[in-house]
């Protein structure tokens, strides 16, 4: 264990809806009463095994599984985030953690008429506490889900915390907008509200067209150079945009479940031949457009970005042009590691948890009232957890790294 005197240090553990790969992030956390301090220790992201991310691609809606598949997945990606863990731990906190989160992999997330009835991450976490010894705080959607709600978007955790104290210094609405395979978006009103939903496909149809475009040589478009070189088709945005699901109210959640290419070749049957980079341009202005009419819907002052899709220019200035009048920040600028934010949300769940703290933000995700989220699982000693905390958190600040020189902590291949 840490020493008390330096909080709580905890590695959070995610595989994104893109499934690029394992992100790993240290956090140490500081209890100053109502404000807890984030000390970013630092972020890695590391690949998949090519066959692992195969077969996880390969076992996605639409195609048929079997009980079999999963659970060797199960077990597989159980074992490759125990790897990543023990890499992290390591290399970015030497060695000592007290705790690890894992929010796992998403392989299906199960909504119908508006409404998640259940969600099925893999990454069995008994590896990761055989292969660490630490505790696991881990299935961190389900119980949200089991208490109404859509157990996402779980940044709506992070970013209310975080964006309150923007959002008071300034009277105007604050958005946190990730942009991962679906785009996801948290607001903070000046009134105290928060809400927060996914507003659609963010990179899952780029990386998908990237992928055919080039007969399999990108995963995903990268620089944005394959969009750059494109028009937008507005015949076929104009089929995308009609998708019901943007119309829905919040709370509401979505997924590879809708958004595969099964669904974006029936939007492009009996139109005329798209070429390549016009497909790329097309689904780029199609996150741009959905990401950019819901921060204005809410009248938002200032968007924070971050996520996969941080990293694509030509999506960033298409997304900056819609956005035209509000200030457009990214989390790495503000102190958080814009690719890492998740796996440091990971972190902050867990912390909640062990604290016996509620973790979700039921006018975000729907939910019947606040819950604790997770399981824990034991590490290799007794399971000793702390007298539970009495008081709510009600504001997060990010402090500086004191290991990180450039300003967005430890992104690195």
């Amino acid at each position: 264990m840490t020493n008390p005197d330096e909080g709580l240090r905890v590695a959070g553990l995610i595989s994104g809806t893109s499934i690029d790969g394992i992100d790993v992030a240290v956090a140490e956390f500081r209890d100053e009463g109502a404000e807890l301090i984030l000390v970013p220790l630092g972020y890695l992201e590391l690949d998949y095994p090519d066959r692992l991310r195969d077969d996880l691609l390969a076992a996605l809606p639409p195609s048929a599984t079997s009980a079999e598949q999963l659970t060797r997945l199960d077990t597989e990606v159980g074992q490759a985030f125990a790897a990543a863990a023990k890499t992290g731990i390591d290399e970015l906190a030497g060695g000592h953690v007290d705790l690890v989160a894992s929010l796992g992999q998403t392989v299906f997330h199960w909504v119908e008429d508006g409404s998640a009835k259940g969600t099925l991450q893999l990454g069995q976490p008994a590896w990761i506490a055989e292969r660490t010894g630490l505790p696991v705080v881990a299935d961190l959607r389900v119980r949200d889900v089991a208490a109404g709600g859509h157990g996402a978007p779980l940044a709506s955790t992070l970013d209310s915390l975080w964006l309150r104290p923007l959002v008071d210094e300034t009277g105007r609405a604050g958005a946190a907008v990730n942009i991962g395979g679906i785009a996801n978006i948290t607001v903070v009103t000046a009134e105290g509200e928060t809400l927060a939903y996914d507003t659609g496909p963010g990179n899952a149809l780029l990386d998908l067209a990237a992928a055919k475009v080039s007969d399999g040589e990108q995963r995903s478009d990268v620089d944005g150079a394959l969009a750059a070189r494109g028009q937008v088709r507005t015949d076929l945005l104009d089929r995308l945009l009609a998708d019901p699901y943007y119309l829905a109210p919040p709370p509401k959640s979505t997924g590879k479940e809708h958004f595969h290419q099964g669904y974006l070749d029936e939007a492009s049957a009996g139109l005329p031949e798209i070429a390549g980079p016009d497909l790329l341009a097309t689904l780029t202005e199609l996150t741009a457009t959905t990401v950019a009419s819901a921060c204005l819907e809410h009248k938002v002052d200032t968007v924070v970005l971050s996520g996969g899709g941080v990293a694509n220019p030509t999506l960033m200035a298409a997304l900056r042009a819609a956005l035209n009048g509000s200030t457009v920040t990214t989390s790495g600028e503000i102190g958080l590691s814009s690719a890492g934010k998740e796996a440091y949300l990971t972190a902050l769940l867990g912390w909640l948890t062990w604290q016996g703290l509620p973790a979700n933000v039921p006018g975000a995700t729907g939910a019947r009232g606040t819950r604790l989220l997770g399981s824990i699982t034991p590490g290799a000693g007794a399971l000793r957890l702390p007298q539970p905390r009495q008081t709510a958190i009600s504001r997060l600040r990010v402090a500086a790294d004191p290991t990180d020189t450039v300003g967005d902590s430890h992104a690195r291949p």
